[in-house]
């Protein structure tokens, strides 16, 4: 049983890639290079967006190009503004069981590489900053995932400790983070990584669906009646 768990966003909670696919074609198009495809955009997400846009302009014209990144930023910035929460969709599930856990009074955060001012706005899209008691963006401490602070400051919010708080993402990214943090992980089947399939990445368990981290943590009303409202029975 945990007492807290800290969740990933992009490709864990929301799938995100097809706005973040549309603001860096949007990008790549007035800089008169080829659009990415999703398949790209996917693997290059979760590192934050300057990563991102590194990773675009790296695989058109090298690591080395006339183009920098910090150049494209604002640009991208701009595109993104007005595509979050327009084209990304909350994941099956979610919704339903971060009720179910607010509800118990489970203490949640998200900890998160994306800057700051889009994962509030994300968040409010979709109606879910509500259910966390404590968000961490890559632009909120000194350092991001896979640094350790992150989640450590989440920790110290929530008053829980390392055992008893689980991490819930999608990619090596997070696996990596929580071991530094020596936090236990589990990896959503789905979202955005590397590794051909999720049981590769390293973490402790893999679930397919949200709905099954409900008998893990602390409840104060029947397990079954949480699942079956979170669409398990």
């Amino acid at each position: 049983m945990f007492d807290a768990v800290l969740f990933d966003l992009d490709g864990t909670l929301i799938d995100t890639a097809p706005e973040i696919g549309e603001a860096l074609n949007l990008c790549l198009q007035e800089l008169e290079l080829p659009c990415a495809d999703a398949g790209q955009v996917r693997s290059w997400i979760g590192h934050g967006t300057l990563n991102l846009i590194t990773e675009a302009l790296a695989h058109h014209q090298g690591a080395h190009g006339p183009i920098k990144a910090e150049s494209v930023l604002p640009l991208f910035r701009r595109n993104y503004r007005q595509v979050t929460g327009r084209l990304s969709r909350v994941f099956p599930g979610v919704i339903e069981t971060l009720a179910a856990l607010h509800a118990r009074r489970v203490p949640m955060a998200v900890v998160s590489n994306k800057e700051s001012e889009f994962g509030r706005q994300l968040l409010s899209a979709h109606r879910l900053e509500a259910y966390f008691d404590v968000m961490v963006f890559g632009d909120t401490l000194a350092a991001r995932k896979p640094s350790p602070l992150p989640l450590q400051h989440c920790m110290q919010l929530l008053r829980t400790t390392p055992p008893r708080t689980l991490l819930i993402g999608d990619s090596e990214i997070d696996v990596e983070t929580a071991r530094n943090a020596e936090v236990p992980v589990w990896a959503v089947s789905y979202g955005y990584r590397h590794k051909p399939t999720a049981r590769e990445l390293g973490a402790d368990r893999v679930i397919d669906s949200f709905v099954d981290v409900l008998p893990y943590l602390k409840s104060r009303q029947p397990i079954w009646a949480d699942r079956a409202h979170a669409g398990a029975e």
